[in-house]
């Protein structure tokens, strides 16, 4: 962590042209903050939080509460978080810090910490009557997640990469503002507040793969980062077209048959054909979304005229052309078999 510096405060931050992030809210919401709705700001140390922090808090004096996660992974964690608490109590600016219980994480600690982030954050919006969390996602975010999910070979909506706004939980709203600001622009608004910034090693461990892929983009400057997050963006309009399109041919093709359903999806195109599949497995057992290539495999069988069963549901082509998904029948443990 640097040294720890006087808080700035909100009308000292750097002018950024054009940058109206109450306009980017309302937008990225599809409606314009309330009078006096307050806001939570998730708040790492890092440089691209610490400037969204003070963006909002120019926006919204008096209405913004920052947001720490202590994930007790590293020893000076506890350190930073705490420097951090007292420059925005020296700001004036509301601050809770959120300590993760439990055992380290022995695999996937990426993962499990941002699961425990947004579970631990999510948890105090809702005590607290929030309903918007923001986050301090950027451009160059947004790029390294677009190539990651090209290098696994994902669909549309993986390719569509970080949304603007998704529901976190019944009644809050976690929306990325600044999907197409370019970090360094962040990091000058940081460096100019004079708050301390956590820098945090995990970011520059190729061990873990966002770190490797960023290392990538930095050594080739020919990939345009700015025209790679414009990229997601249009896929994300694009996977909300399909989205559409798969609702429409749901409410038109789709037919409950007691605990089974019933698809035609006879002449679709195979993007619509595969989520309606994907829904009706959802839709017999309601489980998690089942994976592209195996649902891609069970439509191409039901395609042919053939039966296949995916998480539980068994998948039948009738006579008539349409298929019929309804609960698989319990296997049979082989020594409950007699002759």
């Amino acid at each position: 962590m640097s040294g720890v510096k006087p808080a700035a405060s909100a009308a000292a931050l750097p002018a950024l042209p054009d940058f109206d992030l109450a306009g980017r809210l309302a937008l990225a919401l599809g409606r314009p903050l309330a009078d006096g709705e307050p806001l939570a700001v998730a708040v790492s140390g890092g440089p691209d939080s610490v400037a969204l922090l003070l963006i909002a808090v120019a926006a919204w004096p008096g209405r913004v509460t920052a947001l720490t996660v202590d994930h007790r992974l590293r020893a000076a964690a506890a350190t930073e978080t705490a420097t951090l608490a007292g420059a925005c109590a020296a700001a004036g600016i509301p601050h809770a810090t959120l300590v993760r219980e439990g055992a380290r994480p022995t695999a996937g600690v990426q993962a499990a910490a941002r699961e425990a982030r947004y579970a631990l954050m999510g948890k105090w919006c809702r005590a607290q009557g929030v309903g918007v969390l923001m986050t301090a996602h950027h451009a160059d975010d947004q790029a390294e997640t677009l190539l990651m999910r090209l290098g696994r070979g994902a669909g549309p909506a993986g390719l569509a990469g970080i949304r603007h706004c998704r529901p976190l939980l019944p009644g809050l709203m976690l929306v990325r503002p600044l999907l197409d600001v370019r970090r360094a622009v962040l990091a000058v608004v940081a460096a100019e507040s004079g708050w301390p910034i956590v820098d945090d090693p995990a970011n520059r461990d190729p061990r873990h793969r966002r770190s490797a892929t960023r290392r990538l983009l930095a050594a080739a400057p020919w990939l345009d980062i700015a025209a790679m997050a414009g990229t997601a963006a249009h896929l994300a309009d694009a996977e909300a077209a399909l989205a559409w399109a798969s609702d429409c041919a749901w409410s038109g093709r789709a037919s409950p048959a007691g605990d089974a359903w019933i698809i035609d999806a006879a002449g679709l195109p195979a993007t619509i054909v595969h989520r309606l599949v994907a829904r009706a497995v959802q839709a017999v057992v309601n489980t998690a979304p089942p994976r592209g290539s195996d649902v891609a495999r069970l439509a191409g069988k039901l395609a042919s005229g053939g039966t296949g069963t995916l998480a539980g549901v068994r998948a039948t082509a009738l006579a008539s052309g349409d298929w019929r998904f309804s609960p698989a029948p319990p296997r049979r443990d082989s020594r409950d078999i007699t002759s």
